[in-house]
Parts: C-alpha cells; sequence; structure tokens
C-alpha cells in the first residue's frame, strides 16, 4: 500500500476515530493525507482550526493535510459542492484505500459527508472504509486496529492540538480505546493480543479489491 485518504467532516473527526491508524501508517512509510471539509462555522475564516489541524498532522506525520471551505452545519446546502471537492481531491490523491465516516450518523454533516464520499469513491478508488464517529449508529466493525500504550500516547498528543475545543475528554478517549474491542471480540482471542496492545479503533470495510496471480 502507498497512499490512503482520510476524508473527515470537521477538524479532530480524523484524529479522534483514527489517530492511531494514522500514524501506524505513516511510519511504515505510506503517504497519509487527510482532506476536511469545513474548518469553522459560517462567517469564520477557519484559520485557527486550520492550524490545529496542521500542528495534530505534525504529531501524526501525515503527509498532507488540506481542506475545503463548506460552512460547518450548512453541508445540506452545499452538496454539490462537496462531491466536485471529493472528485478532485480522490483524483489527485489516486489512494488506494478512502477512510471516512460511516453514513449513519446522528450528525448531519458526518452523514453526508459519508455519503457523498460513498458515492465518489466507488467511482474512483478499489477500497473504501468507515471509522466510527461518536454519533455513529448502527455500526458493526468488521476490521479491528489494536493499538499500543505509545501509538495511544501519539494520538492523546494530537487531540492536545486542538485547545480550542474544550468539550474534548482525553481521558474519556484514552477509556474508550481501552475498552472497545472487548465489545465485539471474543475474549479468549484478545488474550491473545499481549500485554502491551491495548487500545482499539474500529472500522467497516465496505470495499477491497486484492489482486492474485500464480507463480
Amino acid at each position: 500500500m502507498n497512499s490512503v485518504l482520510v476524508v473527515v467532516a470537521h477538524p479532530d473527526d480524523a484524529e479522534i476515530s483514527m489517530g492511531m491508524r494514522i500514524r501506524w501508517y505513516a511510519q511504515k512509510g505510506v503517504r497519509v493525507r487527510v482532506h476536511c471539509l469545513s474548518t469553522g462555522k459560517p462567517g469564520e475564516d477557519g484559520s485557527t482550526r486550520r492550524n490545529e489541524c496542521l500542528n495534530a498532522g505534525a504529531v501524526l506525520m501525515v503527509d498532507r493535510y488540506t481542506f475545503s471551505d463548506i460552512p460547518d452545519t450548512r453541508f445540506v446546502e452545499h452538496r454539490g459542492e462537496i462531491n466536485a471537492d471529493l472528485f478532485r481531491v480522490i483524483r489527485e490523491t489516486c489512494p488506494d484505500i478512502i477512510y471516512t465516516h460511516y453514513p449513519d450518523d446522528q450528525h448531519i454533516d458526518h452523514s453526508i459527508a459519508g455519503q457523498e464520499v460513498t458515492a465518489v469513491a466507488l467511482r474512483e478508488s478499489m477500497g473504501l472504509c468507515y471509522f466510527r464517529s461518536p454519533y455513529s449508529t448502527g455500526f458493526e466493525p468488521n476490521m479491528f486496529f489494536v493499538g499500543t500504550e505509545k501509538l495511544m500516547d501519539v494520538k492523546f498528543k494530537a487531540l492536545q492540538s486542538f485547545a480550542s475545543q474544550q468539550q474534548l475528554d482525553m481521558d474519556v478517549f484514552r477509556q474508550l480505546g481501552a475498552v472497545a474491542y472487548r465489545q465485539h471480540i471474543h475474549h479468549r482471542v484478545v488474550e491473545r493480543f499481549g500485554g502491551d496492545s491495548v487500545y482499539c479503533e474500529m472500522f467497516r470495510v465496505h470495499r477491497s479489491i486484492e489482486f492474485g496471480s500464480l507463480l
């Protein structure tokens, strides 16, 4: 794998949902691009949150962090612009796999982002995977990324970049990561993970294309 694209509705969505996996990809030499559709409420210039994203991206070793200018909470009115931006970003990146919001989500921006990414990705990408947002509904993971204490520490540090978001409770995110896989994986499998593999980020694979040949 050479390239990964993560498309999110808002700053901090990528870091909350898959910060450990992003850093893991990057340290393996995979180019990771994060594209954020919105950086502020209507009337805001978004510079504060852009800078927070760039700081978090540096912590996670993101190759490119790019932005659209869709107003927060106004995704319904801007679906055409979102669609056009996604075609541009995906064709620029040519990712092996795209990660985005699960389309069934209580936050309308998350839901529309997931729907529009799905529509474009199924035409343009070989891989599509959903991450679980805090407001996802009916999410049933079928892929689990189990990380170490060190990876969680890096994710924690990246989330600290978002100083403007007072509602982010770092300890809660750490606790959720510690128990997530225990909700979905049989305890006998969990017992094989080893003492340092104690955190989990969960995903749902929508499309995965692999190539084979006879030697």
